[in-house]
């Protein structure tokens, strides 16, 4: 059976990437959000990684995601250091709330989980939709890189009780007209020498050009759009293997 973000996917994501561990983006959207006005909005909020700090600096943020076992573990971290925030399952494409929000923000390429390009225009004019008169868009993406079909990979992790994860990453299908690839995870627990558990995953991500989803943006009706490279705001990306920061806003022009 495949699974999306289960049990040991949710669990080597919150030893990969821990809370208060950053790329540069926890610092980054901490300033481009100094000026806000109103609640923030996080789609595919996963462990918490932004969203605690945001709560930490004073930030009212809410946030979802698809997988029941990443709300579970940003709940656990939110109870270990005193925080409450709002928190629900749901669908990028499809959520909804009487709620209007200052800004919505979808960090560490999130948003290209959403492969079919059918589903990313609703995804995105779903944020419009939410978003008050005014209010930002702040979402990064990357380029991918090794795309070809039998690539493989593999990764290891040791948990504090000395059990250990593995991930083998196996991409199956390269599909360069509609701009997406698939992943077959291989998630293994040890313990002991034996293997307890696995975990299939069918793992799919979607890219865009710079200048296309500059477009799309537009189209939905968002405005001043800006670009950010390796989270410096306004540098606009020379090298494809640099993340790329947009932000854009409801209304105006």
């Amino acid at each position: 059976m495949l699974n999306f973000y289960s049990t040991l996917s949710s669990e080597v994501y919150s030893l990969d990437k821990p809370i208060g561990h950053s790329f540069g983006d926890v610092e980054y959207y901490t300033e481009r959000l100094s000026k806000s006005k109103g609640p923030i909005l996080e789609p595919a909020v996963g462990t918490g990684r932004i969203l605690i700090p945001l709560l930490e600096k004073g930030f009212q943020v809410d946030g979802f995601d698809l997988s029941e076992e990443m709300l579970a573990i940003c709940r656990r971290n939110l109870e270990e250091r005193n925080l409450s925030a709002t928190l629900f399952k749901g669908e990028m494409e499809s959520y909804q709330s009487n709620k209007k929000y200052g800004a919505v923000i979808i960090p560490t390429g999130s948003f290209l989980l959403l492969h079919e390009r059918e589903k990313s225009i609703k995804a995105l004019t779903n944020f419009y939709d939410h978003l008050e008169e005014g209010g930002r868009l702040i979402v990064d993406l990357f380029l991918p890189s090794d795309l070809h079909v039998g690539h493989v990979s593999t990764r290891t992790w040791e948990k504090f009780n000395g059990d250990v994860i593995t991930l083998e990453t196996k991409t199956i299908e390269v599909d360069r007209i509609n701009q997406y690839f698939i992943s077959l995870n291989r998630y293994e627990l040890w313990q002991k020498g034996r293997l307890e558990l696995t975990e299939l995953e069918q793992f799919c991500l979607r890219w865009y050009g710079v200048e296309e989803f500059i477009l799309l943006l537009k189209e939905i009706g968002f405005t001043s759009v800006v670009l950010s490279s390796d989270y410096e705001y306004g540098k606009f990306p020379e090298k494809d293997t640099q993340s790329i920061t947009y932000e854009a806003i409801k209304g105006g022009e």
